[in-house]
């Protein structure tokens, strides 16, 4: 479902879609109100919201959604690339967070991915996270928490397992384990994210 108040924009998208294997458009909404009602109506897998509507916000959108149609998972796509909208939209329940400066075939990438039940951050997106924002390492267990410092440290897997003293195949679960409780994607999602921690002065 395509949410967003400029129909050339809508059109645009919907097109990208449509062509996209295995996608289609179910509905589409250019208010807040309108996207709730339609929601609930056609019940779509993904939800592709702008952040500003004329009667309210994307993050509104979010919110009561997460409430009425739950199994929706939102992708925003927006022209904001500001650290507090961001910040919002992922604390909301936002799956992703796309600017409108992306390719038409990222798009329909995305939103394949998060029907598949993933959550993607991109490096610039995780280095930017702010430290008084919600800790995303807040549930590792102490060994999640190790292997995530050395990741950062550049280590590789088998280094990471000599240094802790546990199989390769050990260190590969536990990343499995803290990529899902972090909310990304990559190895190197991780690496870029303890960069800008620590940049900022952040230690686990």
């Amino acid at each position: 479902m395509i949410i967003d108040d400029h129909e050339i924009v809508r059109r645009g998208i919907a097109e990208i879609v449509d062509r996209a294997d295995g996608l289609s458009v179910v509905a589409e909404a250019g208010s807040v109100a309108e996207a709730v009602r339609r929601a609930e109506l056609v019940r779509p897998d993904v939800l592709l919201v702008d952040l500003q509507l004329p009667d309210g916000t994307g993050i509104d959108i979010i919110a009561t959604l997460r409430e009425k149609v739950p199994d929706a998972r939102p992708v925003v796509l927006t022209s904001f690339d500001d650290d507090d909208a961001l910040a919002s939209a992922l604390n909301a329940g936002a799956k992703a967070y796309l600017l409108k400066t992306v390719r038409g075939a990222e798009i329909a990438d995305v939103i394949k991915a998060v029907a598949a039940g993933r959550t993607l951050l991109d490096e610039r997106t995780v280095t930017r996270r702010r430290a008084d924002h919600e800790d995303p390492t807040a549930d590792l267990t102490p060994s999640e928490r190790k292997v995530l410092e050395l990741i950062g440290d550049g280590m590789s897997n088998r280094e990471i397992g000599d240094r802790l003293g546990v199989a390769e195949k050990t260190v590969k679960n536990h990343i499995t384990a803290l990529l899902s409780k972090m909310g990304l994607q990559r190895r190197t999602q991780v690496a870029a994210w303890v960069a800008g921690q620590r940049a900022a002065g952040w230690r686990s």
